[in-house]
């Protein structure tokens, strides 16, 4: 038997579906071609890593995916609260897909509070999983519930699974000799295994991973994983689930290669080592652990056996300070931190400036001013990063779009900082961080050539015929000094944040002299060499959607939503924000208008309007949430017919 369906919420969400089967004694299987879970809870219920297993397990079966954790900002907010809710969600395809999609097919709520906080953005037909033991009078009182949803009606129009998720997992431990809040602490692996079961997961990697984790308690690893198969094992039996789900691996939308799946600030921490590799330097970091960039201070202290030195710093500025010394001494030296850090960190940003010396400023974005939204996402230092330092002080300005691409991006802030001596800032965000996607590992030799020469001796000879070392310099390409490594013999020289004299690097207060100085800096990030931006345009549209950053997968997705409605619209997106591609004038001069989405008040439209005298309009949202497709498809559809 053989027929076309497909279920309430794929028809909702626009999901094809193709055939249902119903081998003999088997339950109905559905085959899609996407789905979109999100799993929430209390911030202790382990969601994140719930969500995190599932993505590991999607990504080795070969779908296409893209993910969106969720988390409140406290260590740990009141237990059943709206503020404490921490949700992740997974989208996963059999084709190439853009984002953590718009609104789940199926949520997973293991409290009141969960549904309360995400039923908004549930379509109707979705299907609901509900952790019924949590749906007692005080909690849902607790988040202003004066009735149960699960009996007043409100749900009906969804396809509403209620499950008594904690007492099943505490039964299925009974012998375990576990307590019974030790027992409950395993539901969220009940219900891994229910949504595996759901789509079909692979289980031998979690079971693996529940091995590895609790290798020290082998008694917590039998449990977990006999909660996990459990769970598989009630969505196997149980008649409330009459249907399971095919999503087949995404054999075209990937080049040839091997995949891993990874997040934004993994792909940072990966692409800072290739970097140091590719230009046989140390790495150093120096660092002060700050929501969301200190995974990459956790990561890179694991890889001491690839010549890299991490240093956990006692405030924001001695991070980049020390970062700043190891330049000097001849590493590839690098800090990250987000938003409040940057402003901490402007002044030693702007000695590496005068003193001509690369360093990588890792800024990943959140939601600010001052503490802000530590945990929700932002593009709103775009402005920090170009002019946030006293003074003339010039930095280039790299920024990635996707998680895999936050790789790439590393690699180019080290090109243009060890190439041209000189600080750089890479822009990512939260979305970024803590999302991931599949990635294709590069081959060694894919990766450019960084290597630096160090000065070795005299490069300038006087009117006398001496010969003497003058630090600055400069390359005539490039303008970049010479980097001169302490203790070479004959290459002492002055350093530090006065004015310098051009050539000699003496002290200098002389106004032409800081004059040219100012604009040799500035002419040097000018001319930094960045590839021409390129224009997805195979329409000949008059509107083109311009963005930068993590703005891409969002913007992306809704021109094709576009273009499949038969519209017509250009796409670029921008990695160099400091210096722009030069053919970015001409590319804005060709289009009647320009639409800017950002995750900010319009800071790039503001830098395109003064630069380029283009009447670009910006398209703004500060919600701490990335950008749903269809919210900028509606906004994209505007701006062509107006």
């Amino acid at each position: 038997m053989t027929s076309q369906v497909s279920s309430p919420a794929e028809q909702a969400d626009g999901a094809v579906v193709g055939e249902q089967r119903k081998p003999a004694g088997v339950k109905d299987v559905q085959r899609l071609d996407r789905v979109i879970i999100r799993f929430a809870g209390d911030s202790g219920d382990g969601m994140q890593l719930t969500g995190d297993r599932f993505t590991s397990e999607t990504a080795s079966f070969g779908n296409d995916l893209s993910t969106l954790p969720n988390f409140p900002a406290e260590i740990r907010a009141p237990a059943g609260t709206l503020p404490g809710v921490s949700s992740f969600q997974l989208h996963f395809a059999d084709h190439d897909i853009l984002t953590p999609g718009d609104a789940p097919n199926v949520l997973v709520a293991m409290n009141p509070a969960a549904l309360k906080a995400n039923i908004a953005d549930v379509p109707r037909g979705a299907e609901i999983i509900v952790n019924t033991d949590e749906f007692t009078k005080r909690a849902l009182q607790k988040v202003g519930y004066a009735a149960s949803p699960l009996d007043d009606g409100s749900l009906d129009g969804y396809s509403l699974h209620p499950v008594p998720l904690t007492a099943l997992t505490v039964e299925a431990l009974k012998d375990f000799g576990l307590t019974r809040k030790e027992a409950e602490r395993s539901k969220n692996m009940f219900a891994l295994g229910l949504l595996s079961w759901m789509y079909h997961r692979p289980t031998e990697g979690t079971e693996k991973f529940l091995k590895s984790k609790f290798a020290k308690k082998p008694e917590i690893a039998a449990a977990n994983i006999a909660a996990f198969r459990a769970g598989w094992n009630f969505g196997e039996t149980t008649e409330d689930f009459a249907v399971s789900y095919e999503v087949a691996p995404a054999t075209t939308a990937f080049p040839t290669g091997t995949y891993r799946n990874i997040s934004g600030n993994l792909a940072l921490s990966y692409g800072l080592v290739a970097a140091s590799r590719q230009a046989d330097l140390p790495l150093f970091l120096g660092s002060y652990p700050i929501t969301p960039a200190s995974d990459i201070l956790h990561e890179l202290s694991r890889h001491k056996n690839f010549g890299v030195r991490t240093f956990q710093a006692e405030d924001e500025i001695a991070g980049i300070g020390a970062a700043l010394g190891a330049a000097f001494g001849g590493s590839l030296a690098v800090t990250t931190t987000s938003g409040p850090g940057v402003a901490l960190k402007s002044e030693t940003i702007g000695l590496a400036v005068s003193m001509e010396l690369p360093l990588l400023v890792l800024d990943i974005q959140r939601g600010g001013p001052s503490t802000g939204l530590p945990t929700k996402t932002e593009q709103a230092d775009l402005l920090q990063a170009m002019f946030g330092r006293n003074g003339e002080a010039p930095v280039p300005i790299v920024a990635p779009c996707t998680p895999a691409d936050c790789f790439d991006a590393a690699i180019e802030a080290a090109r243009i900082a060890l190439t041209y001596r000189t600080p750089v800032m890479l822009l990512s965000d939260g979305y970024l961080a803590n999302g991931s996607e599949p990635w294709r590992i590069p081959d060694i030799d894919e990766l450019p050539d960084l290597t630096v020469q160090f000065a070795q001796g005299p490069n300038h000879t006087l009117d006398d015929g001496t010969e003497v070392f003058w630090p600055y310099k400069r390359d005539p390409q490039t303008l970049a000094r010479p980097w001169a490594i302490p203790g070479t013999p004959g290459l002492e020289h002055r350093i530090g944040g006065i004015e310098k004299q051009d050539g000699t690097g003496n002290i200098s207060y002389d106004p032409a002299n800081h004059d040219f100085m100012v604009r040799t800096r500035q002419a040097k990030i000018d001319g930094i060499d960045v590839p021409d931006l390129e224009v997805d345009d195979p329409h000949g549209a008059r509107t083109l959607v311009l963005g930068w950053g993590s703005t891409f997968g969002p913007i992306t997705a809704a021109v094709r939503r576009l273009r499949g409605a038969g519209e017509s619209i250009a796409q670029a997106h921008l990695r160099h924000l400091n210096p722009f591609p030069r053919n970015l004038g001409a590319v804005l001069k060709r289009y009647d208008r320009v639409v800017i989405p950002e995750m900010n008040l319009g800071q790039l439209a503001t830098l395109v309007r003064a630069k380029y005298l283009v009447d670009a309009h910006s398209y703004n949202q500060v919600n701490g949430m990335p950008f749903k497709a269809e919210q900028l498809a509606t906004a994209l559809k505007e701006a062509i017919d107006g």
